[in-house]
């Protein structure tokens, strides 16, 4: 199945075209930065005979909304699917994503393990409801609307907690400078051993940034600086 990535930021982007690759079935075969662009994009796939099966989607992009995307390809007539990626934690923006016809809902920050959860789910979904003809009851219509709501908990690395990577990314996020683990950790309220795992997650998934940071005397020390967009506290 052929995927498009709409993500502004390009560390993000590229993270999410990186697991689309990785993903057996799956193939991405493009990455836009906007709305005009996205639509741009599948209208010439469509007119060339290749329509696109699904969209990651980010929902702040810089020439509008990701949802009103979604009302204009359906407008359009595009029958492509999208899952939502996003840090947009909102449950109104939830609602009205499922209003919108987005078929999952993904939180950032995320690794390749919840993507691959997704992904994988997504094709059993398409596997149950792509052929022609009738369902043979409601249990197959259940059973393949049960596969896109109901994700396995293996979206983090084993010893990873989801509350605890949420506090030590929003606390990174809204960082003017870059942050030590020492204070990341002091920031989010554990201990700087456990912010460090915490912190190179989120560089291994393409949403921080580790540099060294040089003082007066001694070995630089090691600081971490959101990379996406939208820091000091903007959605994204």
């Amino acid at each position: 199945m052929t995927v498009l990535v709409v993500e502004d930021d390009p560390v993000a982007a590229a993270a999410h075209t990186l697991y689309v690759g990785r993903e057996p079935g799956f193939r991405a075969v493009g990455t836009v930065h906007g709305c005009a662009d996205a639509l741009r994009f599948l209208d010439r796939a469509r007119a060339a005979g290749r329509p696109v099966d699904l969209i990651l989607l980010d929902l702040y992009l810089p020439d509008g909304h990701g949802l009103q995307l979604c009302g204009t390809l359906r407008a359009a007539g595009h029958p492509t699917d999208v899952i939502a990626v996003t840090s947009a934690r909102d449950l109104a923006m939830v609602r009205q994503a499922v209003s919108a016809g987005v078929v999952q809902y993904l939180l950032k920050p995320f690794g390749a393990a919840a993507l691959h959860d997704r992904l994988e789910r997504y094709a059993r979904y398409r596997d149950t409801l792509g052929r022609a003809g009738e369902a043979t009851g409601q249990d197959e219509v259940d059973q393949a609307l049960a596969l896109l709501r109901t994700p396995e908990r293996t979206a983090l690395p084993k010893g990873l907690s989801a509350p605890t990577l949420d506090a030590v990314a929003t606390v990174l996020r809204e960082a003017a400078t870059g942050l030590s683990a020492a204070a990341a950790g002091a920031a989010a309220g554990v201990s700087r051993i456990t912010a460090r795992r915490y912190l190179e997650h989120l560089v291994d998934t393409g949403l921080a940034v580790r540099e060294p940071q040089y003082g007066n005397v001694g070995r630089p020390e090691l600081c971490y600086r959101w990379a996406a967009p939208g820091r000091g506290g903007a959605r994204r």
